[in-house]
């Protein structure tokens, strides 16, 4: 008498290859354009806000106090604390701009359109400002700038002062240096079995972006405001090259270019290419017969 084989799971608990990881970045990304409005718009607000509080956590454990720590040390500490941010992003849901630069892999395959792309990146990038921002004021507001005597508010208009003052070449390249290791932080997401899977490929990568000074244009739609908000109630400058004029020129319109290139380009488009070309060429050769 035969005995029935008995059907064995189909879930694995291995970390998917690359080639799946391909497939499933192309299949978030269909499902991200196709998002009614509202809700992408919401989301988008809490990523912003998701990422300002890794800007917040960031600033106060770099503060120096009465005993500094190393360089090094303090770029580590201050790398781990501001993963806090994708950390939230990822686990939790939301909408990031730098994120869903990824979308172009989805683009290229022609599962979307150009307009659903635009649509997605315009409505994310407004509101991940928009949350952004509201974390600064929430943080003015309950005086987290007035801890360790007013250092946390130094620091807050140190960070600021810095990123108004960038050239465009190093913002740019500083932009595309951090798109490409967030997106990388993501694209390992994709390969996760688990939360934990997760937040061990967020950390690494996002703690390198930070440790050696990249751009990342919604971290600084929450440092640049903040630092506004800081000098507004301190002694003030009138030299200062705090200012949206410089916000917006030094930084944000040339952090934003580099990492669009860093993320489409040196991430999505790569691995586009190495993974999902071939399958795309035979869809549409089977699509002609």
């Amino acid at each position: 008498m035969h005995e029935t084989p008995i059907a064995l799971p189909t879930h694995s608990p291995d970390a998917l290859l690359p080639s799946e990881m391909a497939h499933r970045a192309e299949e978030i990304g269909k499902a991200k354009v196709e998002r009614d409005a509202f809700s992408m718009f919401v989301l988008a607000v809490l990523a912003g806000a998701f990422i300002a509080w890794g800007g917040v956590f960031y600033t106060v454990v770099t503060t120096a106090g009465t005993v500094s720590l190393p360089f090094g040390v303090t770029k580590l500490l201050g790398g781990l604390a501001f993963s806090l941010g994708l950390i939230l992003v990822i686990i939790g849901g939301a909408e990031l701009f730098t994120g869903n630069n990824l979308i172009v892999m989805a683009l290229a395959s022609g599962r979307i359109k150009a307009r659903q792309l635009l649509r997605n990146w315009i409505l994310v990038y407004t509101g991940n400002f928009v949350g952004a921002v509201g974390v600064a004021i929430l943080v003015y507001l309950a005086g987290v700038p007035e801890q360790a005597e007013g250092q946390v508010g130094e620091a807050m208009r140190h960070i600021a002062s810095t990123k108004c003052s960038l050239a465009w070449s190093h913002a740019i390249a500083a932009g595309i240096g951090c798109n490409l290791l967030v997106c990388l932080a993501i694209w390992l997401c994709f390969s996760a079995r688990s939360v934990a899977d997760k937040v061990l490929a967020i950390v690494f990568p996002i703690t390198a972006f930070v440790a050696t000074g990249m751009e990342h244009c919604v971290a600084n739609m929450y440092f640049i405001p903040m630092g506004m908000l800081t000098e507004i109630s301190s002694s003030g400058n009138d030299e200062s090259v705090i200012s949206i004029g410089n916000f917006v020129w030094n930084n944000l319109l040339p952090v934003t270019i580099g990492n669009i290139i860093g993320g489409t380009l040196l991430v999505g488009m790569v691995y586009w290419f190495v993974y999902l070309r071939l399958d795309d060429t035979r869809n549409k050769r089977s699509e002609t017969k």
